[in-house]
């Protein structure tokens, strides 16, 4: 967890504050959730969520296996295993749609 709060405190705002919130909001849903650090960023719940702040925003991650096509177009991005969801300030944070889509990637069998 020291690691995750590090990557935290090393953030620019308002990356530092959205992450800060995302992080939040993922506790907040799974209270016992495994919180870790893997390529560099925090990874949520065996890989199923991570965070990323990058240049002007932060991508919240999602792993998208067996996940049904409609569910699976709910996330941004192209990727075959992970989608993404851009966020550009805390403002445009929607806590009980990211929590559902948590909650949606988070309850899934693997």
């Amino acid at each position: 967890m020291f690691k995750v709060e590090e990557y935290l405190s090393k953030q620019e705002s308002p990356r530092k504050e959205i992450c800060q919130k995302l992080r939040a909001i993922i506790l907040k849903t799974f209270s016992d959730i495994k919180e870790q650090m893997k390529w560099g960023v925090p990874t949520y719940g065996e890989d199923r969520f991570y965070y990323v702040a990058l240049k002007d925003h932060v991508n919240l991650g999602f792993s998208i296996a067996n996940l049904k096509k409609e569910e699976q177009q709910l996330f941004e991005g192209s990727g075959k295993t992970m989608k993404v969801t851009g966020i550009h300030s805390v403002e445009e944070i929607n806590e009980q749609k990211i929590a559902k889509l948590l909650k949606l990637v988070g309850t899934r069998d693997e």
